[in-house]
């Protein structure tokens, strides 16, 4: 059977780990090539070790460095004569705290160029390409965080808008061109930074305990979210089977933002209960969801 990506080719960035190293899993099931770009040398260039040159190739790639992110698109077209889809998806969880202590220096800046920065950089250089191609999908990896408040850290939540709304302007200029551009919006998911936010160790037993009992109280379907659940959207997303779909948030989230869920025991305000509930501490003490309620 023809998987729904056969013959394309991707780039896919911040695939050593998490959400990214899923994605590349699922494009190489579904017959697609893959320039695999990371920060993570080591790990990047294991991943892609698994798989023959011709299939996986890995590009050491900071997307806080235009020339980084320029650099890898063109490997990419250097070494399979294409790009059918770029999925800009690496990022980190960047600066946190109350907005009176934010540190405005060099981790500021850094957090900017990697969750903002970063996919313009890849959408700039890429579109080029695509429009010369007549075809071509744009993905990004934005959040929940970026529609509406209280599921992250301040700067993360508000780049995470601008991402989304980054995408839906693109998607604009780019269409007429056949290019589509969308992002996805995953909720709580296993990942290596979504754990370090919580001080959890990946694959711990810890973990998988605490992320099963989050997931049982602050979304109506009661399991974690998995890397693999993003990456069988973004393969969507990325496939023909999504050509009349552009400019768009999707949302991956097992229901957390429905505005109407309440847990029948938790009541109003579930995701900072239930963070309370898993870690011991306020919600406001948690890196991975800051709300706006203060007892001061």
């Amino acid at each position: 059977m023809t998987g729904r990506l056969e013959g394309k080719t991707a780039l896919i960035t911040g695939g050593a780990s998490g959400i990214g190293e899923a994605t590349v899993e699922k494009f190489v099931a579904e017959g697609a090539r893959v320039m695999l770009a990371d920060i993570q040398h080591d790990a990047g260039a294991a991943l892609a070790g698994r798989w023959d040159d011709d299939t996986v190739r890995f590009v050491p790639v900071d997307v806080c460095s235009e020339d980084d992110v320029a650099g890898a698109i063109s490997e990419t077209v250097s070494a399979w004569g294409r790009l059918d889809c770029l999925f800009n998806n690496a990022g980190f969880g960047g600066v946190t705290g109350d907005v009176a202590e934010t540190d405005t220096g060099e981790p500021y800046r850094r957090t900017l160029d990697a969750l903002l920065s970063g996919p313009l950089y890849g959408m700039k250089h890429a579109a080029p390409i695509m429009r010369e191609q007549g075809t071509g999908s744009i993905v990004t990896t934005a959040s929940i965080a970026g529609t509406g408040g209280g599921y992250g850290p301040h700067v993360y939540s508000a780049l995470k808008s601008a991402v989304i709304n980054l995408t839906r302007s693109v998607a604009q200029e780019l269409g007429p061109a056949g290019i589509r551009v969308n992002a996805v919006c995953p909720g709580f998911i296993n990942t290596p930074i979504f754990l370090g936010q919580l001080a959890l160790e990946k694959d711990s037993t810890e973990a998988l305990s605490t992320l099963r009992e989050l997931a049982s109280l602050a979304q109506p379907i009661t399991r974690a979210g998995l890397p693999a659940d993003i990456a069988n959207a973004v393969a969507f997303l990325a496939s023909d089977e999504a050509s009349f779909i552009t400019g768009q948030p999707l949302v991956v989230d097992g229901g957390m933002t429905l505005g109407a869920w309440q847990h029948p025991d938790l009541g109003d305000g579930v995701i900072a209960q239930a963070l309370e509930a898993v870690t011991g501490k306020p919600a406001a003490e948690v890196d991975m969801v800051y709300h706006a309620r203060s007892d001061s």
